[in-house]
């Protein structure tokens, strides 16, 4: 049988997670390590999907260079790299991967805490340099503390199950949780003030938009306790990094382990490198194997059930496109 749906990989998709569209005979996949290569142009002309990561961008050029598409897929969670406005204009449908790379994300946030409350990082350069600083680099045990979580969803939730399991106390507050998760979490749901004031662990588990945008302020760093931690895996400019690097440097709080940056790669001057008692890694939230299969097979199987089924209910634009988008 020839292949009806040709779809396109790039930024090393895993090959293992595209099986359900490999496996079936009625779409063909070719896979590309990055946009830059001089086929995927080509292939991209006569694709009825797209797969990326993280590394290409998805805007209106490149929806122009496909006539023919029909659905766009996001190996990960968050679809920033992706013109969801300029897709739904074109009837394309946008799906992600929220519930692959819950677990390498929550397991990463809590590399962060551990490494910044017993100064683990510190300690390891210190090592290598030859130095031996045992009293200069005391931390701070997990238990008996409080962890507040900004963002109760999947992540969010592994976090503070992973937390109490240190003997920390959870606080939660989410202004958008639904009503069955609202009765479950009631006895843990503060106001934002109130977490920002009586959390010791801070941990950031939302989307990137104009409510979250610097929601760590200068103004919120001041008013966090003094010995206080400030942890975000999730989405680069929710923590404003200026305001973040003075509180470290003027002693406001703790330490703090970010993943994620408003600009990325982290750019030479920017006043986090300088900062103490923090620790970075390079957005290695989803960087696990298990989850690069996994978020690959989830958005693998709503694109297969969307182009051969016409299932768009996994779609973030679902209720932008029309229903004569032709995926059916």
């Amino acid at each position: 049988m020839r292949a009806i749906y040709q779809i396109v990989a790039t930024d090393r998709v895993s090959k293992k997670g595209l099986a359900p569209l490999r496996e079936d005979e009625r779409f063909a996949v070719t896979r590309f390590k990055d946009s830059s290569d001089p086929g995927f142009g080509e292939a991209l002309a006569k694709a009825a999907g797209l797969i990326v990561r993280s590394a290409t961008r998805v805007d209106a050029d490149v929806l122009d260079r496909a006539p023919g598409l029909r659905v766009v897929g996001r190996a990960g969670v968050g679809v920033d790299n992706i013109d969801v406005t300029a897709a739904s204009q074109r009837g394309v449908a946008v799906m992600n991967a929220p519930g692959g790379n819950t677990i390498s994300a929550a397991e990463l946030t809590m590399a962060l805490l551990l490494s910044v409350a017993r100064r683990v990082t510190e300690a390891d350069r210190t090592i290598h340099d030859g130095k031996w600083e045992r009293s200069r680099l005391q931390g701070v045990e997990l238990r008996g503390k409080t962890l507040g979580v900004i963002g109760a969803g999947r992540i969010g939730w592994e976090v503070a199950e992973r937390c109490r399991a240190f003997g920390m106390d959870v606080i939660v507050y989410d202004p958008y949780l639904p009503a069955d998760r609202v009765d479950e979490l009631r006895p843990h749901l503060v106001t934002l003030d109130q977490l920002i004031e009586g959390a010791d662990v801070i941990s950031l588990h939302v989307p990137l938009n104009a409510e979250t945008k610097g929601l760590i302020d200068a103004d919120a760093l001041r008013r966090m306790k003094k010995g206080a931690f400030v942890l975000n895996a999730s989405r680069g400019g929710v923590v404003d990094e200026t305001a973040l690097a003075h509180a470290l440097g003027e002693g406001l709080i703790a330490g703090a382990g970010l993943d994620v940056f408003e600009t990325e790669p982290l750019p030479p001057d920017s006043p986090l490198l300088t900062a103490p008692n923090l620790v970075l890694t390079p957005h290695l939230g989803a960087s696990t194997k298990e989850a690069q299969v996994q978020v690959a097979l989830e958005v693998a199987r709503s694109i297969r059930a969307a182009l051969a089924l016409g299932d768009l209910s996994p779609a973030i634009n679902a209720a932008e496109i029309s229903r004569a988008a032709g995926l059916s």
